[in-house]
């Protein structure tokens, strides 16, 4: 189960309560789930006890004990425990880790696409001829239509190659990297896209893809092939976290014709596996034979590399294998 299941599956349980008659509430479009904070428990924890509570005139905890009584027993969770004010704590059953991987092996690319938006009604995007809003336009427009929904606005069609005097200083995906990062409400950026190196964050975007890349071709060389399973260390635990979120990310992007979320949460992503990468080897060194946890590790780093490029993709931005 990944998050995105996991969030699915206590937005059901809300319903069901609901539907019950045990909880007097409007049922919320989307449910987050989270990495629990201090004094938290299991792998990951909601509020939407407390953010239901008022509504259904009950203390926090009790909105929490009916919603955990409704959770669990869902398929996918070995366990819920109600801490603090009232938030959810649940622990997954099984390997978790390796089903999440396993699910990005399956999907490809276009892990986290889905429907989420179909009937929806169409996602207003940006409207002008100015060349970043149109670039941002086209990028939603992808984004929106990758969760099965519609545009109002721009979007509709591909801004013409060449656009822009900075393209042939920054390159097609330079360009439109420095359109897209920013906050609407911030200035693009400029030079900085071109530097190959740790603080341009397009590089380290790429550059993590390619190095994800490089893994899989050197772990062929040594006879290791990737095999989702456990996969132990916080910085595991924290690239597995932000993995298993890109779906509610992508969605989140498409309902809000945001293109410059996706892009930071890749450069979060892409750092992750930097630090995932760093915390423990991924293949065998010297005359040290390949073992499960290599093949996982492996498998894991293989899954980033296949995150960042759908990622990339969904911004109209190329993911080479080497730089």
């Amino acid at each position: 189960m990944t998050p995105a299941d996991l969030s699915l599956a206590v937005l059901s349980a809300v319903r069901s309560a609901v539907d019950g008659g045990e909880l007097a509430v409007a049922v919320p479009e989307r449910v987050v789930v989270e990495r629990p904070g201090p004094g938290g428990a299991g792998e990951w924890a909601s509020n939407v006890a407390l953010r239901l509570a008022r509504e259904a005139g009950r203390p926090p905890r009790e909105v929490a004990d009916v919603l955990r009584g409704r959770l669990v027993d869902a398929p996918g969770i070995a366990g819920v425990e109600v801490t603090g004010p009232g938030f959810l704590n649940v622990t997954l059953a099984g390997d978790s880790v390796g089903a999440l991987v396993a699910r990005i092996g399956d999907e490809g690319e276009a892990y986290g696409w889905g429907d989420a938006l179909r009937g929806a009604g169409p996602v207003a995007v940006p409207e002008g001829t100015e060349l970043r809003a149109r670039v941002v336009a086209e990028a939603a427009g992808r984004l929106v239509r990758a969760q099965g929904g519609s545009v109002r606005g721009g979007g509709a069609a591909p801004v013409p190659a060449g656009a822009g005097r900075d393209e042939a200083v920054l390159g097609a995906d330079g360009s439109r990297w420095a359109l897209l990062h920013p906050a609407p409400h911030d200035l693009a950026h400029g030079a900085e896209v071109l530097e190959q190196r740790a603080r341009n964050p397009l590089f380290r975007v790429r550059y993590a893809h390619a190095r994800s890349r490089g893994l899989v071709v050197g772990g062929a060389a040594l006879g290791v092939v990737p095999g989702a399973g456990p996969v132990t260390g916080e910085a595991a635990r924290v690239l597995t976290g932000l993995l298993g979120e890109q779906p509610a990310v992508l969605v989140a992007a498409a309902r809000k014709g945001a293109p410059d979320r996706l892009a930071r949460q890749l450069v979060t992503l892409a750092d992750a596996f930097f630090d995932f990468h760093d915390s423990g080897d991924v293949l065998p060194r010297g005359g040290e034979k390949p073992g499960a946890a290599h093949r996982s590790r492996l498998a894991l780093a293989e899954a980033a590399g296949t995150v960042l490029a759908g990622g990339l993709f969904l911004l109209g931005i190329s993911a080479p294998d080497h730089l």
